[in-house]
């Protein structure tokens, strides 16, 4: 820590806060507010959320006995100032960086983190699970779980609190109002609680406080009057939470402790056997011109100026591979007004927003619901029209069941555009692209793509505008392109084709994905050692280019696959239709390089590529082990 902080210094955990007056809790969250924007200027990572929450979680670990009290953050994106309070201080710095601090909250990483999150709208789910588990164990504690406003639009947020309201089991939930989460909330929720904060029954501030410190006095029970019934009523306007068996209270200012502190002691002090909901009202990116003023922009950051507020910018002149699909998509929709754009709550993100400003009426963010985006999306394409649905692969992942019931067991011709495929860098395991090369292209009726470079990326979504009899898939990295030129929108891909990049002898390397240009380095390299093999660029897993594996495969004595997904992916295909073919013997050394059986932690994506043995080193000297393991028999014609 680099500054001289009155009460910061000597705040190394929880208890240390509670040695403070009301007053000082307040010059203490304006120094985590301090120490925060300053460490993520030099970190980058999630900025505005932590920043709306800091007097929140300063007052929540004031007034809650953590870690027996267990505090869960949905998502986890907003928990520095959580982190720096919880013996994380001094490390702070090295948030999403090798061997530091996970960008989310991890269980691994501290007792005061009962449950890992990354993804949204898990924390009613896990605090309900934790809180049952408590009731059954006779232990005590209370369990708290912080959403947002976003997070709370999702569908398993409606499952938890519909199981929750009939548990009759004491559980603290408190929705972060920001009117934010990573883009503008959508949906009915969102009205909902526009209409809750803005209502005309009003009651001052003072009286609001008032009211809920004297409801949270008397026992909680069905013979609670009706006269204070309509009263929290018309100041809350919780009648949605209210009907779900929870006991609302709100809305309250977020920012202001000495409410907070009041009416969080209550909670915790009050015998309740049921749901607890508390409505707080933040600013998204508090104490930070810049955050405050633009949100979005400073949800995530890279590395940024604290007193400009000027962020690093990339290094690299090429386009973004999310950009490159946007242009892309727009250009063929100014011709096509059957092209539908659809994203979950992630319209910067997937590049939706740039389809979004030029058809906004053909553009749907869905919210934070990958489930109803996917089956919304088979719904649009029953009647013809050609729904994209660009959403990152390890989010998709939550819609898997409607991707096959819904989409592939009917055919239905959904695009799939899959962001942030293979390893992500600072995010880490939570946000990495591992999986679906596997679980797509086990599914019958499916196109699936995977672009080696921004070029191929655009003859993938230039085929893809064709593909009306069954769903299709291309996926792409996170980050900038290789920094080559775009084809026009004519150019297309013959279905299930792969490409010789590069023609060579006895070896051959067949890659599917964004690997390709480690690949040519390794050749490079190789050929330095007298190696001279061939280079393939698959295209698709699905079709499998079952003429081109068998050309490669019988007029060369090892061969390779490389890819940017787990095991049951393009190798695992692969083998399948060598081994149908009889041609696994030993005559054919045939080796795959895919993601290890392991989650790899946050680090640069280059640093994450070489632990999983898929940089240009590893994928050399994996051509030479094999070369090396059995002396090779030249086939005679």
């Amino acid at each position: 820590m680099k500054k001289n902080y009155k009460f910061l210094n000597d705040i190394n955990f929880p208890n240390d806060i509670k040695k403070l007056s009301h007053n000082e809790l307040k010059t203490l969250a304006q120094e985590v507010r301090e120490e925060m924007i300053d460490a993520v200027s030099e970190t980058g990572g999630h900025l505005g959320a932590g920043l709306g929450v800091v007097e929140l979680t300063v007052v929540l670990h004031y007034i809650f006995n953590t870690p027996n009290d267990k505090l869960i953050w949905d998502v986890g994106h907003q928990s520095y100032p959580h982190k720096i309070l919880t013996g994380r201080k001094d490390k702070i710095r090295t948030l999403r960086k090798g061997n530091g601090l996970s960008g989310f909250t991890k269980r691994s990483e501290s007792e005061y983190d009962p449950f890992g999150a990354a993804h949204s709208s898990t924390s009613i789910s896990s605090a309900l699970g934790i809180a049952i588990a408590n009731k059954l164990s006779n232990k005590s504690g209370n369990v708290i779980a912080v959403i947002g406003d976003g997070a709370i639009s999702a569908g398993m947020a409606y499952e938890a609190m519909n199981n929750a309201g009939s548990s009759k089991t004491k559980l603290i939930v408190i929705l972060n109002d920001n009117d934010m989460s990573i883009a503008k909330p959508v949906g009915a929720m969102r009205a909902y609680l526009a209409k809750i904060f803005t209502g005309k029954i009003y009651f001052s501030f003072r009286e609001t406080v008032k009211l809920i410190i004297s409801a949270f006095s008397k026992r909680f029970s069905k013979k609670a009057g009706k006269a204070e019934d309509f009263l929290r009523s018309a100041v809350t306007g919780g009648t949605l939470f209210s009907s779900m068996g929870f006991y609302y209270v709100g809305p309250i200012d977020g920012h202001d402790i000495d409410a907070l502190v009041s009416v969080l002691k209550n909670a915790k002090d009050v015998k309740y056997d049921g749901p607890i909901m508390i409505h707080v009202k933040t600013k998204k990116g508090k104490g930070y011109s810049f955050a405050e003023k633009s949100e979005d922009k400073y949800h995530g950051v890279t590395k940024f100026n604290v007193s400009t507020g000027i962020q690093e910018k990339s290094k690299s002149n090429a386009p973004s591979y999310t950009k490159v699909f946007a242009n892309t998509l727009v250009k063929h929709a100014e011709k096509d007004s059957k092209i539908i754009g659809i994203t979950a709550a992630m319209p910067s993100g997937t590049g939706m927003d740039i389809f979004g400003k030029n058809f906004p009426s053909r553009m749907f963010d869905v919210g934070i619901a990958e489930q109803h985006a996917v089956t919304f999306a088979a719904g649009l394409a029953t009647e013809g029209f050609k729904p994209y649905a660009a959403i990152y692969s390890t989010f998709l992942q939550r819609a898997y069941d409607q991707v096959v019931h819904d989409v592939a067991i009917q055919s239905l011709p959904v695009r799939f555009a899959i962001d942030r495929a293979g390893l992500v860098g600072a995010d880490g395991p939570t946000h990495a692209g591992s999986f679906d090369i596997t679980y797509l292209s086990t599914l019958p009726n499916f196109v699936v793509m995977a672009a080696s470079d921004e070029s191929e990326l655009v003859k993938m979504i230039n085929t893809s505008i064709d593909i009306n009899d069954r769903p299709s898939a291309f996926r792409y990295p996170r980050g900038n392109g290789v920094g080559i030129e775009l084809p026009n929108l004519n150019e297309k891909l013959e279905i299930g084709k792969g490409r010789i990049i590069k023609e060579g002898k006895n070896v051959a390397l067949i890659n599917f994905g964004a690997r390709l240009n480690e690949c040519l380095i390794a050749r490079e390299n190789l050929i330095k050692k007298g190696i001279n093999l061939t280079l393939v660029d698959a295209r698709f897993v699905k079709p499998l280019d079952e003429n081109l594996i068998w050309q490669i495969a019988t007029d060369h004595e090892a061969l390779i696959t490389i890819e940017e997904g787990s095991i049951g992916g393009f190798g695992s295909h692969v083998a399948q239709f060598l081994n149908e073919k009889n041609l696994l013997d030993s005559n054919l050394k045939f080796r795959s390089m895919f993601l290890p059986d392991r989650f790899i932690d946050h680090d640069k994506p280059d640093l994450m590529y070489k632990y999983a043995g898929l940089d240009a080193t590893n994928i050399e000297n994996r051509i030479l082990d094999t070369i090396n393991s059995k002396v090779i028999v030249k086939k005679s014609n």
